[in-house]
């Protein structure tokens, strides 16, 4: 599956639309380590509980994302956008979403 955040793909031809593939997850940090994580607010530096729940996140969202276009039937997935909001206090979630189109 080619991804891109292009609306095309070089060398290639896209010859069919099929619709939006997207994926999202809502992802939370236990209760430990969102008292670590606002400790270090306080004292600065990254907040790695929380890059670590993103990014996490972010593969979780383009797995999906990735299954519905197959489930379409698709060549690939073109101007791939990720979004992300918070839902509760420290919950997230990440969408990502792109356009699945066949290829000649």
């Amino acid at each position: 599956m080619i991804i891109v955040n292009t609306d095309f793909i070089q060398g290639k031809q896209i010859t069919e639309t099929l619709g939006i593939a997207k994926g999202n997850t809502i992802r939370a940090k236990w209760f430990g380590k969102d008292i670590v994580a606002g400790l270090r607010q306080v004292v600065g530096g990254e907040l790695k509980e929380y890059t670590e729940m993103l990014t996490e996140a972010r593969k979780e969202s383009m797995q999906r994302m990735v299954e519905e276009a197959e489930a379409m039937r698709a060549d690939a997935i073109v101007n791939v956008r990720f979004t992300t909001s918070q839902v509760m206090a420290s919950a997230a979630e990440i969408l990502v979403y792109g356009t699945a189109v066949k290829l000649k």
